[in-house]
């Protein structure tokens, strides 16, 4: 993993205005490491927070030399592309960074350790985040002993913020002081905080024990917020289940974004009307009572491609519907539903 003096360059040729680029995006909000440089030759030289609208001062450049003068001695793949796969056009670009002495963070599932391995120095590494680090047991229901809360994070569709809610409330809560622990469930989620599982690399039979694995590691926490995956709505997504019956949940937070009517894609798939969503995982995540009752608590939403004022509507409406508290934690700040939740303790 990441150390503390490692610096970080982001490798995201065209993909800076892009749902594909959540990895880069989520690094660049939550990362602990110093990034010294984004690479993307199309945007070099921009304002890297006026063409994504986080808030950070890296320099956008346009090469991997650029970004060794910036200082860089990790390059970070910064896409999750559907299938997640390397683009065959960066493999010439992610074996010069080798030969110039870079480590490389690979959150895809195309591997590049051992395919690089004898071309790395004894100061050199390769991360491929989705590989599992341990092969658990069947699960049991073990979570569902424990008496802290655990609260999991639903979705809507893919790339909906369950990551970026979760973060930001795991976050909120710390400042609290409160007892919280994060279960990373994805490439972002682990990069990011050095720990977690990579869900979607496991064996289906073995999908709900590598959750349930990761949530016992939290057992003398508090609260264990748990990072979602996919989505019920979604025909490729297998994810939902796992999480639930892992870390058998006693609260729920819904994450959709405001502008969407269909999944991304396949695009006609409609999203459903929310309170009826809310009701599907509330009954698929008890199972007739034989699991904790866990009810949707809030509802994160990503209300960044509304207007402000369009934003604030949507938001009440949103609660008028559901009856459920709902905000934007990049856009309003987690307050609301932090209190919230720190009320459940």
């Amino acid at each position: 993993m990441l150390q503390k003096s490692d610096k970080i360059a982001l490798f995201m040729p065209g993909h800076l205005q892009s749902d594909y680029g959540k990895m880069g995006f989520g690094v660049l909000r939550y990362a602990k490491n110093k990034i010294v440089a984004v690479i993307d030759e199309e945007h070099h030289g921009k304002s890297l927070k006026e063409i994504t609208g986080i808030p950070h001062d890296a320099p956008i450049v346009s090469s991997i030399d650029d970004s060794l003068d910036k200082g860089a001695n990790v390059l970070v793949i910064g896409i999750s592309p559907s299938g997640g796969r390397i683009p065959t056009e960066w493999l010439q670009t992610i074996e010069y960074a080798i030969s110039k002495g870079m480590s490389i963070v690979n959150g895809l599932h195309d591997l590049l350790y051992p395919r690089y391995n004898e071309r790395l120095n004894e100061n050199q590494w390769i991360w491929d985040v989705r590989v599992p680090q341990t092969t658990p047991a069947v699960a049991t229901a073990q979570a569902m002993k424990q008496s802290n809360k655990r609260l999991l994070f639903i979705g809507t569709d893919m790339a909906a913020g369950k990551m970026t809610a979760g973060l930001e409330l795991y976050q909120w809560m710390r400042e609290q002081g409160k007892s919280v622990g994060f279960v990373a469930t994805g490439q972002i989620g682990i990069t990011v905080t050095g720990s977690g599982i990579p869900l979607d690399a496991f064996k289906v039979d073995l999908a709900c024990g590598a959750v349930e694995e990761a949530v016992l590691k939290h057992k003398d926490k508090e609260l264990v917020l748990v990072e979602g995956q996919g989505s019920l709505l979604h025909p490729g997504s297998t994810a939902t289940l796992p999480l639930m019956r892992g870390s058998c949940p006693t609260h729920l937070i819904l994450c959709h974004r405001a502008e969407k009517t269909h999944l991304k894609f396949p695009e006609y798939i409609k999203i459903p009307n929310l309170k009826s969503f809310i009701d599907l995982n509330e009954q698929l995540v008890t199972v007739c009572g034989t699991y904790p009752a866990a009810k949707v608590v809030a509802i994160a939403l990503n209300t960044s491609a509304l207007t402000e004022e369009e934003a604030i509507e949507f938001i009440k409406k949103t609660e008028q519907e559901t009856g459920v508290p709902a905000t934007d934690v990049i856009r309003y700040g987690t307050d609301k539903i932090g209190q919230l939740v720190e009320g459940l303790l």
